[in-house]
This record gives C-alpha cells, sequence and structure tokens, in this order.
C-alpha cells in the first residue's frame, strides 16, 4: 500500500529506494525502461549490505548516469506484505550527468516537468500510485498546487 511520509518507517526493514531526482529549473528526471515500455521512476532492490544512500546511488548510476547530491527526502513509501518490506521513495537534486555504465542501457534517463510525466504515465498506465508518486514529488517541488492533477 502507497503511503505518504516524512520520515523513513521504522518498524520494517527497507528493501527498496527509488528517487525523483530534480533539476535546478525545476524539471524533473525519470527513466524509460526499453525492456517493459514504461516510464518509471529511478530505483530498485538494495543490494546485501547495502546501505540506502548506496543503493541511491548505485540505481541512479546504473539507471540514468545520474550523480545525486546528498540531500534526499522521503516522500512516500509502498509496503510489501508478503516480504514484510518497504520500498521508499526519496526527493533529490541531481548533481551531474555522466555515462551510464555499461551493461546497464536497458533505461534511459527523460527529463521533463512534473505536469508532462504525469499525462505521459496516465496516457499509458492510467490513473494509479506512480501518477500520485510523481503527483506528491510536484507539490514538494512547489511544480504543482496540491488540487491539480
Amino acid at each position: 500500500m502507497l503511503t505518504f511520509i516524512t520520515q523513513l518507517p521504522a518498524d520494517k526493514p527497507i528493501a527498496g529506494v527509488h528517487c525523483v531526482p530534480v533539476l535546478d529549473n525545476g524539471d524533473i528526471v525519470m527513466v524509460w525502461d526499453r525492456e517493459e515500455k514504461g516510464l518509471t521512476t529511478i530505483g530498485g532492490r538494495l543490494e546485501k549490505g547495502e546501505t540506502i544512500d548506496e543503493g541511491l546511488k548505485r540505481e541512479a548510476m546504473e539507471e540514468a548516469g545520474i550523480l545525486l547530491e546528498e540531500s534526499k527526502i522521503p516522500f512516500a513509501s509502498w509496503y510489501w506484505e508478503n516480504t514484510q518490506t518497504y520500498t521508499v521513495w526519496f526527493l533529490t537534486k541531481v548533481k551531474a550527468f555522466t555515462k551510464i555504465p555499461s551493461g546497464y542501457e536497458k533505461t534511459g534517463y527523460v527529463i521533463m516537468n512534473v505536469q508532462t510525466a504525469i499525462e505521459i504515465i496516465t496516457k499509458l498506465e492510467g490513473i494509479g500510485e506512480r501518477v500520485e508518486i510523481i503527483r506528491r514529488a510536484g507539490i514538494l517541488t512547489g511544480q504543482l498546487e496540491k488540487e491539480e492533477i
């Protein structure tokens, strides 16, 4: 179940991390998954022994060739009943773009404003959790008003 948060959940382990990187102009970075044919946030499962910071940095590099600023704000979580773990989404800032390491090119990054991201995701998937995650990121960055979709 998707929940909006202001701090990390502490009752169960965090097994996955995603981020919505924001550029200085307010645009966001998402990735297009060439295999799944979908627009998604950057992230995935933590590797054994990996910290949240390490996982976010690794996923951003592998999926988009992005170096992230150190600051991050947790804003959403999904609780997986079957594994009793969380996936957490963070609002982050882009420090720099670099080349995606070889072997990880099944995705490519896309830069757009929040409203465009919502419209594309809605067209591909309909209104659902991914739209709500991007909408919340847009509210937190000041790109959307709470009433906007």
